[in-house]
């Protein structure tokens, strides 16, 4: 049990996309794959609305709450390798974004 919570883990994919996050967690799931920890969370800092509330006042546009949530799937590293054939005979390519705790501003963009 010990090896199984505290092994060295590799992250596969950590972007914003919750589509592609769970196509993953399923494939892997799927195929019996042990091991793999994931999750999401927000980064971001919010600014107050003014009226002292936090809430976040792009929540509340025409199209509702944005989904800003960064989403990361571990798997120990012994088994990276098995993880990507298994993530590949599935035609997903995970992806793993650096910069995605960044502004939009600040991002280095890709050069064509």
């Amino acid at each position: 049990m010990f090896d199984k919570l505290f092994s060295k883990r590799v992250t596969v994919f950590k972007k914003r996309d919750r589509e592609s996050w769970e196509q993953i967690r399923k494939a892997l799931a799927e195929s019996g794959f042990e091991g793999m920890k994931s999750g999401h969370y927000l980064q971001e800092t919010v600014m107050g609305g003014g009226c002292g509330a936090k809430l976040d006042p792009r929540d509340f546009g025409g199209k509702g709450r944005i989904d800003r949530d960064i989403y990361w799937v571990d798997v120990p590293a012994e088994k990276e390798e098995e993880a990507r054939d298994i993530l590949r005979r599935n035609g997903i390519v995970p992806v793993i974004e650096e910069n995605v705790l960044l502004d939009a501003a600040l991002r280095k963009k890709p050069e064509n």
